[in-house]
């Protein structure tokens, strides 16, 4: 790290500089928070720090900001426009190649909204196929670009198959993904319909390790739990992600299931887990396994909660709302709060590689601000936002809830504002 200079007196700003005034901690403390380029400058008691510029954040929770694990936004609000292409990999009807500029106007709309929630970093996957070649891939990469400065997009080149005739131009594919800036090479792993009919997920997998280790890449699976209910996830690049789909805990027939293997899994693995609490994209519904995502999320291991679908063709429903998603997971798993928040914030950051955040002095100015006076009640409500990426506001929503006067019951005479919610 370079040389930054003297450090600042604890109430002086530097140029630039934005403060935070009056937000609350996670731990109840009232503080002001300075930011200086992309870093968290100072964190003091309320009215300690100076600069010339700042935003009152009296009434919000301040948290480290979430990132979005898993995405699919090549395929995300096709819903509305009839452009679809299958999201699970090697589905029955070939995908077509959606127009150039509207696929990159969906990704980047779809990546936009999963900033307005919060999510300053999102990880997409984006198919890649024979028929598709790379348009997707360029498509997403070149949203990356445009979005520059307002968030971070990681994509994920998403194969159709690896080991039939089609094998050898998916591997082709893959490694031109590769050169073009791909931050990972993704696979779904699946049950075979036979023994006999390829591709088995075995070799898959075998495939996917070899072209991981050639082109340098971490791996970001999909991992059906019935596929590999024994095998331990062994040789994986670090840095690399499994998402589950169905129950981890109960599919399988032999003697272990992935959820044993990965509760086994040495500590520094090398791998990150993800959960998808609503269902998502890779897994059928009500196939989340709470039992599973808890002892997971308890078990040390790199751990994080996902949206998956964003109103696509096969779901149309989504919201790319990562406080859904620690809301799902601590309704369904008995997790707290925090750890909830955890799953989408720190654990997040640590499956998809990026530096560790809190709302510290030296930490990665990616925060939001969440209306709510404790994370239980923001969890629950919290429409209100302001999102801050590398230390500047990219987005804000006001939500205002207003009731009707209740001297008339049928014929409302008067709306009363009760301020943002």
């Amino acid at each position: 790290m370079g040389q930054l200079g003297p450090e600042p007196e604890p109430g002086a700003a530097g140029p630039g500089a934005l403060l935070l005034t009056g937000a609350s901690l996670a731990n109840g403390r009232t503080v002001d928070v300075r930011l200086s380029g992309d870093r968290i400058e100072a964190v003091g008691t309320a009215g300690s720090l100076r600069a010339a510029e700042r935003l009152d954040l009296t009434g919000y929770l301040l948290l480290p900001a979430p990132a979005e694990p898993h995405a699919h936004l090549d395929e995300a609000l096709t819903a509305r426009s009839g452009t679809s292409a299958p999201t699970a990999p090697g589905g029955p009807d070939a995908p077509g190649t959606p127009d150039e500029e509207d696929l990159r106007r969906r990704i980047t709309e779809a990546a936009l909204t999963h900033l307005g929630y919060g999510s300053t970093v999102v990880r997409t996957h984006v198919l890649v196929s024979p028929a598709t070649g790379l348009t997707r891939l360029e498509a997403a990469l070149q949203a990356a670009r445009d979005l520059r400065g307002l968030m971070q997009l990681q994509v994920t080149a998403m194969p159709d198959r690896l080991t039939d005739l089609r094998g050898r131009e998916e591997r082709a594919l893959l490694r031109e993904a590769a050169r073009a800036g791909a931050h990972a090479l993704g696979g779904h792993l699946v049950p075979s319909p036979s023994p006999s009919v390829p591709p088995s997920p075995e070799e898959c997998l075998a495939a996917l390790l070899d072209l991981s280790g050639s082109c340098g890449l971490p791996l970001d699976l999909h991992v059906d739990a019935a596929a590999l209910p024994s095998t331990p996830p062994t040789g994986l690049p670090p840095r690399s992600v499994l998402t589950l789909a169905g129950t981890a805990g109960t599919a399988g027939t032999g003697t272990g299931t992935l959820l044993d293997t990965l509760l086994g899994a040495r500590p520094g693995a090398g791998f990150g887990v993800v959960v998808l609490p609503q269902g998502g994209c890779c897994a059928a519904p009500g196939g989340f396994d709470a039992d599973s995502a808890r002892r997971l999320a308890e078990s040390g291991l790199p751990f994080a909660a996902g949206s998956g679908a964003l109103r696509d063709a096969t779901r149309p429903v989504g919201r790319a709302d990562p406080i859904e998603a620690a809301f799902l997971l601590a309704a369904s798993t008995g997790l707290s709060a925090h750890a909830a928040y955890d799953a989408i914030g720190r654990g997040a950051r640590a499956v998809l590689g990026l530096p560790d955040s809190a709302v510290e002095p030296g930490r990665p100015a990616d925060l939001l601000a969440l209306r709510g006076d404790t994370l239980t009640a923001a969890l629950s409500g919290g429409h209100s936002r302001v999102v801050l990426h590398a230390g500047r506001v990219v987005s804000r929503t006001s939500a205002v809830r207003e009731y009707a006067d209740t001297t008339t019951a049928a014929v409302p005479r008067q709306v009363r504002p009760l301020g943002p919610a």
